[in-house]
């Protein structure tokens, strides 16, 4: 017998849904931060069938369905086992989010250690379901600004090095294999010294450990992907972290149908990302698609905006048509929230609008808690304010 689906408090997973605004939110952790194309028609066949047809990107490299029902869930289970897309263990996604880096190459640090840790999931310790691991072992760090509360990268004479969220610096280690065993001795004590209390490594108070000391230094961040030709493929952005399944189908496949389809495009993989963008390994060229983001230059990179009403039950105003609307008009970032939780970003940004009581208000260089300049608008009144704020610049 399945298990209840309606479950919140925590990160949703497949097997631990979360009921939102428009239904169930079923989430999808790519393993080692990849999906095959068949897996990827597969994924959006499943969007398509038991739930809205909407996919999303999170800032945990997470794919995530929307719009299922308690109907729905249990088929979409199976299909989604069927596919090998989750686990059929429901265990599987009480450990830690492995986070990879973009573009890792088979046989690098990055993929060896995050196939030592997939094979040693078991000797992590239980720890709070929001914590994640980084594996950012290229020659330049890249996963810097992404949520992760261990992170494995590249120090600044070349090593490899562990650090946990909080501290600048990290410790040295020898290989992989210490990489990897050091990790798994911090996560317990994480867990000894009061972690499931702190809930994430950043509030966490306790100091480092003796033979974890926080001394080494990490390489300087590197640059994140950019979009249009990479040496593995192509690099496409989602506006806002989300696709349409049709959109993202044929993206993948030049045949509009589901994996049956007798040939697909010669994409090998999609590599996820935590900054609303894919890697489409191998893909030599791919025509303009409407739905994808295709230039570095699109406005949209430096909008954030959180799925909004009537998606988010916490949500008092649409959030993504006025960004749309808002496409080009202000220089720099953009956060436009649903409500003040500011889910979508948590930095400051130079305009940030909030819903409050289905109206909006206007903050400067704040995040979504801020206080506001201008408060409880209507969103053509937040049209005019922006307006006026961007002619007197």
């Amino acid at each position: 017998m399945l298990p209840s689906p309606r479950i919140k408090g925590w990160c949703p997973g497949a097997w631990r849904p979360m009921a939102t605004g428009d239904g169930l939110l079923v989430r999808v952790r790519p393993s080692l931060s990849q999906l095959s194309s068949q897996q990827v028609v597969a994924l959006c066949d499943a969007a398509e069938t038991f739930g809205s047809g909407l996919i999303e990107l999170t800032s945990r490299a997470n794919l995530q369905l929307r719009g299922v029902t308690d109907a729905s869930w249990p088929p979409l289970m199976a299909f989604l086992v069927e596919h090998q897309l989750v686990s059929d263990d429901p265990e599987a996604e009480r450990q830690p989010q492995l986070m990879l880096v973009p573009a890792w190459q088979k046989g690098d640090d990055t993929h060896t250690i995050a196939r030592l840790l997939q094979t040693r999931g078991s000797e992590l310790a239980t720890m709070p379901g929001k914590v994640g691991i980084a594996i950012d072992a290229g020659n330049a760090p890249v996963l810097v600004d992404s949520a992760a509360d261990f992170r494995i990268e590249r120090s600044t004479e070349g090593d490899l090095l562990v650090r946990a969220d909080g501290y600048a610096l990290g410790t040295a280690v020898s290989d992989t294999d210490a990489a990897v065993e050091q990790l798994i001795r911090l996560t317990h004590w994480f867990v000894a010294t009061g972690g499931w209390d702190a809930g994430r490594m950043r509030r966490h108070t306790a100091p480092l450990p003796d033979w974890a000391p926080a001394d080494t230094a990490p390489a300087p961040p590197g640059e994140k992907l950019a979009l249009g030709e990479h040496r593995e493929g192509m690099v496409v952005g989602l506006p806002f972290g989300r696709v349409a399944a049709d959109t993202l189908r044929e993206a993948v496949s030049p045949v509009s149908g589901s994996l049956t389809s007798a040939s697909l495009v010669n994409i090998s993989a999609v590599q996820v990302t935590p900054w609303r963008r894919l890697l489409l390994q191998d893909c030599d060229t791919l025509p303009a698609i409407d739905g994808l983001i295709r230039h570095n230059s699109d406005p949209r990179l430096a909008m954030n905006a959180c799925p909004g009403a009537p998606y988010c039950e916490q949500a008092s105003v649409a959030t993504q048509p006025l960004a749309e609307k808002l496409n080009g008009w202000v220089e720099g970032t953009v956060h436009i929230s649903g409500c003040a939780k500011g889910c979508a970003r948590q930095r400051p940004a130079a305009l940030c609008l909030t819903g409050r009581d289905g109206r909006f208000d206007v903050i400067i260089n704040g995040r979504a808690d801020s206080a506001p300049v201008k408060s409880g608008l209507t969103e053509n009144e937040a049209l005019d304010v922006i307006k006026k704020l961007s002619e007197s610049r």
